[in-house]
């Protein structure tokens, strides 16, 4: 596969006290696409997405050995400021987390935690632009400030989207963000992720097969926490180069 890759990792081991998670993971993700981490539940996948933005890092007894190359800096090493690479490679998780205060307030949060913007109307361009690119900008600008847990689960995940972009990442990991949805609410995020990727590099963990054939340009299949195969999606769906991979999409386990 010729292209860039965004994120690298090479001999990426984790442990969980003396169990060893993730297995020699080398695994190259290219930028500006839609790349889906499937296999299933308990081999790895939401782990190997928190490596990117080291969430793993506030689980106790955790270890990480090997490289994490992400714009040419390994993010494993001393000195990495942590706050701001988590401003950089943002995360969206299984469930929308909005906080039980206004749309508003729950946009303005990110940017007064990294202290991106302080005057009013900065502020508020930059929630105009965060919700204009998630598509609920006419639908709640005028609602701003209304309670965010009265939004539609749909309309909470894209506003939890909404506010990772307003911080400007580069990259947008996104942890099984359809699985509270209903099949219409799916299909309208897997729409967004194909807009978002023109501008940012997205990861997404799915057990939804059909959705990471849907909606991703690369797939990478991990089991018992070893990358067993990556490739283009439809190579990876259609023509699998491990009998492996190929007994999981075809239903035999999983």
């Amino acid at each position: 596969m010729d292209f860039v890759p965004k994120i690298e990792t090479s001999g990426l081991n984790l442990y969980y006290g003396d169990f060893l998670a993730l297995k020699e993971i080398d695994i190259r993700i290219p930028q500006q696409n839609v790349t889906s981490i499937i296999g299933p539940s308990g081999c790895g996948k939401s782990t190997l997405l928190r490596c990117f933005n080291r969430m793993n890092d506030l689980v106790e007894h955790i270890k990480v050995e090997g490289r994490i190359i992400i714009d040419s800096r390994n993010i494993l090493e001393q000195g990495i400021d942590v706050v701001a690479l988590r401003k950089k490679v943002g995360m969206v998780f299984q469930r929308p987390n909005v906080f039980d205060t206004s749309i508003y307030q729950n946009l303005k949060f990110g940017l007064r935690i990294h202290r991106a913007a302080s005057k009013k109307d900065d502020i508020m361009a930059a929630i105009q632009n965060g919700l204009e690119h998630v598509g609920l900008w006419h639908e709640l600008k005028d609602n701003l400030r209304k309670n965010a847990r009265s939004l539609s689960l749909e309309q909470q995940q894209r506003l939890c989207i909404a506010r990772v972009l307003i911080l400007k990442p580069e990259i947008i990991l996104l942890d099984e963000p359809c699985s509270a949805l209903d099949p219409v609410a799916t299909l309208k995020i897997e729409e967004l992720l194909r807009v978002l990727r023109e501008e940012y590099t997205l990861v997404i963990v799915t057990h939804n097969m059909q959705q990471a054939a849907r909606a991703s340009d690369y797939a990478g299949f991990l089991y018992l926490g070893q990358l067993i195969e990556f490739g283009d999606t439809n190579q990876v769906f259609t023509n699998p180069k491990e009998k492996l991979t190929e007994n999981y999409i075809s239903g035999r386990f999983g």
